[in-house]
């Protein structure tokens, strides 16, 4: 199958080569991504972290920071993913009954889609809670990483019907 025909795998040449997709062509638009994680942590452990006697400081405050990172680098660690100017990152962290919720949302102008910095974004900021948070439990388990709404492109918006938000 040559690459660019519509049953052919994108990330492929016509070679059967590995690939970055070619978006010289398409027009720059606003893009914009939000993705949601969770992090379970174990009740005795989540009482220190609500009153902010973890040893290593401020837990939510060095994810925020770490997640914001990540997405700028998401092309350095997604072997096919564009670098791309992003515009606005924002990294979110709110205490729930037995752990914590991550939001990141991402936004850029550019030919291509900004999902994997949203979903860098929030997995990073997850494993930086865990070690800012292990020596309290190292229990924690980092779950329902997920694609919560995509705005942009060819492809239009995306916003997912299934919440797994009360499934904690």
């Amino acid at each position: 199958m040559k690459a660019g025909t519509k049953n052919s795998l994108t990330h492929y040449d016509s070679r059967g080569r590995v690939r970055m997709v070619d978006v010289t062509a398409k027009a720059a638009t606003e893009r914009k991504a939000t993705a949601r994680g969770f992090v379970r942590i174990a009740a005795n452990a989540l009482a220190k972290v609500r009153k902010m006697k973890t040893p290593k400081g401020n837990p939510f405050e060095i994810a925020r920071i770490a997640g914001i990172a990540a997405a700028k680098r998401t092309a350095e660690l997604i072997p096919l993913c564009h670098p791309l100017l992003l515009t606005h990152i924002d990294v979110a962290t709110e205490l729930c009954e037995n752990g914590v919720e991550i939001v990141s949302q991402v936004i850029a102008t550019g030919p291509t889609g900004v999902e994997m910095e949203a979903l860098t974004a929030t997995a990073v900021a997850a494993l930086t809670l865990y070690d800012m948070c292990k020596a309290l439990d190292r229990s924690m388990e980092i779950s329902q990483i997920y694609l919560v709404e995509k705005a942009g492109g060819r492809s239009g918006h995306y916003i997912r019907l299934e919440s797994a938000r009360g499934r904690r």
